[in-house]
């Protein structure tokens, strides 16, 4: 899984004109309407000569790259030589900045309105749809005053903020110490916000941040043992000794004059002010016009316009499908028992467990070096950057997921090793390492050439539905070794499916938090602490849990019509070459795009007929 980052100003939503998005992104649902494509014409060899920018495609991108160059700046970046950096401070957080901000996204909306899309080029059309959703998550995230919920269960705005390891060069450890100063002045705007969330009603559910404040407690140590300090351990030898002295003594200074101070009256705020007053309501829908919230939720989650009641009519078809599957490996394993004391042995019985980290990191690496393998038969494009594997850090270990993977590493958890079951590191491993999130991250840095803005966006729909996907692809490439890791495999997707039922059951049904376990539960091996946590991060990040099975719902079904079309002639390397290509787009946007990709390879095969007669 990969949440995005909760930044104020990065967005999470509100309500978005449907005519306003029909206009690029089709009718959102897991089909995209013929009449969608209707100016999405079969790639022909007319087609393929780029024609000359017309006026309205210099239009589109004078009005995006001077978006993107001042939402960097609003985000504290500066350029160095390679591109966009963090700089030395964090961005502002001030109401006042959230209400510029908002002003200026909703001019940048209007003039895009007045860019007629029939006049754009196919390429500029698809930015433009990318684009518009990016500007209406930001945009609309202010509406709803999201930034004063700066956090949830699982991420946080005091959390991430020291490095996993250190920098290649001076200037950027300088700007580093930059932003620790600027901590204080960070935090107090944030729990400014926070205060007037709380006075509106508007927080997060006190039961899913439970022990939440937990993660702050390390980063109030002075002096080296305070996270903050790690990334001095090991410096570039291209630093000199004695700058690389200077550069210490100024981190314990500010680690002791404005990290410690200020985690320690974040802890003290949190656990004497916010937690106290948090609303002990758990569903979206007893926010402020709470159900226009949770539907605006949905759609910047899954980039679709589902109802919840759809979605749960989804969630539990596929939870009965997936539910067979299940019963029908336990069988192929020869357990005599019921099914929930199958579930209770694959929780309980040792063999499934780890006794030491190294051994779960070291069974993680052979899962990814064992996909390394199948990578020619999965894909034509290799791409050059490689990860790590990293346990998660022990500061958030015990309320964090169990793995996550991103472009520099793939984290395993190995706190509480009872609760980390061997059989599930292989759908963990291709979902979040590779050819999952980790791999996807490193062909997005040689991905074809296309605007700056498109090169760091992200949806959950497009690059969740890829993650679930490749635990659903180890099945073809022989990675699953033992009926019981396909038994993980399997708890993996029940996972991502009883999301479907348990989101919208808790946000727009009633269901509580202990109906919302039991669920989950009765019918994944997921271990009771994994249970707990994700329940709470349903409850406290509407609608984003969503995401991942739609978006393979998606993905495996372009998948389905290039193999009924195609027939023998499919072959899966263009097909995942082409869908990362396109980098993270919405998902009716990534169905009209691999509607042309299978059109395109039915015309390879029609020109290959003609010439062989």
């Amino acid at each position: 899984m990969r949440p995005t980052k909760l930044l104020s100003i990065r967005g999470l939503i509100m309500r978005a004109s449907p005519v306003l998005l029909s206009l690029l992104l089709g009718a959102a649902s897991l089909s995209v309407p013929a009449k969608a494509q209707d100016d999405a014409p079969p790639p022909t060899a007319a087609a393929a000569k780029k024609p000359a920018p017309g006026p309205m495609d210099a239009k589109l991108k004078a009005l995006y790259d001077a978006e993107w160059e001042w939402r960097q700046k609003e985000n504290a970046q500066v350029r160095d030589g390679k591109g966009w950096v963090q700089g030395d401070r964090f961005s502002s957080e001030t109401a006042a900045d959230q209400a510029r901000r908002l002003a200026y996204w909703t001019d940048v909306l209007k003039q895009l309105d007045a860019i007629p899309m029939d006049q754009l080029s196919p390429e500029e059309q698809v930015n433009a749809a990318v684009f518009r959703q990016s500007v209406w998550e930001n945009a609309n995230s202010i509406a709803y005053k999201t930034y004063e919920a700066p956090f949830n269960s699982d991420t946080f705005f005091w959390g991430g903020l020291n490095p996993r390891a250190g920098y290649a060069n001076a200037a950027g450890y300088r700007r580093y110490l930059g932003r620790m100063n600027d901590i204080p002045r960070y935090f107090e705007e944030n729990t400014v916000n926070m205060r007037a969330g709380l006075a509106r009603g508007y927080t997060v559910p006190r039961v899913g941040i439970e022990g939440r404040d937990k993660t702050i407690e390390a980063y109030t140590v002075a002096g080296e043992a305070n996270p903050f300090y790690d990334a001095f351990r090991t410096m570039p030898e291209s630093i000199s000794a004695a700058e690389q002295a200077a550069l210490r003594a100024e981190a314990l200074k500010a680690i002791q004059t404005s990290v410690v101070p200020a985690y320690t009256k974040l802890l003290t705020f949190m656990r004497s002010e916010y937690m106290p007053q948090a609303r002990t309501q758990i569903d979206a829908y007893s926010l402020p016009d709470g159900k226009a919230f949770y539907q605006d939720q949905i759609r910047l989650y899954t980039t679709l316009d589902l109802t919840p009641e759809q979605i749960h009519e989804i969630g539990l078809k596929e939870v009965a499908r997936i539910d067979a599957d299940m019963q029908a490996t336990m069988k192929q394993i020869g357990f005599k028992g019921s099914f929930p004391e199958f579930l209770n042995f694959m929780r309980t019985d040792p063999q499934f467990y780890a006794k030491t980290p190294r051994e779960l990191l070291s069974y993680a690496a052979y899962v990814t070096k064992k996909m390394d393998g199948k990578l020619k038969e999965t894909f034509n494009l290799l791409p050059r950057y490689r990860f790590t594997i990293r346990p998660v850090p022990d500061e958030i270990a015990p309320i964090y997921t169990s793995g996550r993977g991103g472009l520099e590493s793939c984290l395993f958890n190995t706190y509480d090793l009872p609760s980390r079951p061997l059989y599930n590191i292989p759908a963990l491993a291709l979902h979040e390492c590779n050819p999952g999130h980790s791999f996807q991250a490193a062909v997005a840095l040689e991905a074809p050439d296309r605007p700056d803005f498109r090169r760091q966006i992200y949806f959950s729909g497009y690059g969740e539905g890829w993650g679930l996907y490749t635990e659903w692809l180890g099945t073809k490439l022989g990675i699953y070794e033992t009926p019981y890791e396909e038994f993980g495999r399997q708890t993996f997707e029940m996972w991502r499916a009883v999301r479907l039922v348990i989101d919208t059951g808790i946000h727009t049904q009633g269901w509580s938090r202990q109906r919302a376990i039991d669920y989950l539960a009765s019918h994944t091996a997921l271990a009771q602490r994994d249970v707990e946590t994700e329940v709470d991060r349903y409850i406290s990040w509407p609608a984003q849990a969503l995401a991942y099975k739609l978006g393979e719902l998606a993905l495996r079904k372009m998948r389905s019509k290039a193999e009924a079309e195609l027939g023998a002639a499919f072959d899966q390397r263009p097909f995942h070459d082409a869908y990362l290509a396109l980098g993270s787009v919405p998902l009716p946007v990534m169905e009209a795009q691999m509607e042309k990709f299978i059109a395109g390879e039915k015309a390879k095969l029609a020109n290959a007929g003609k010439d062989a007669k």
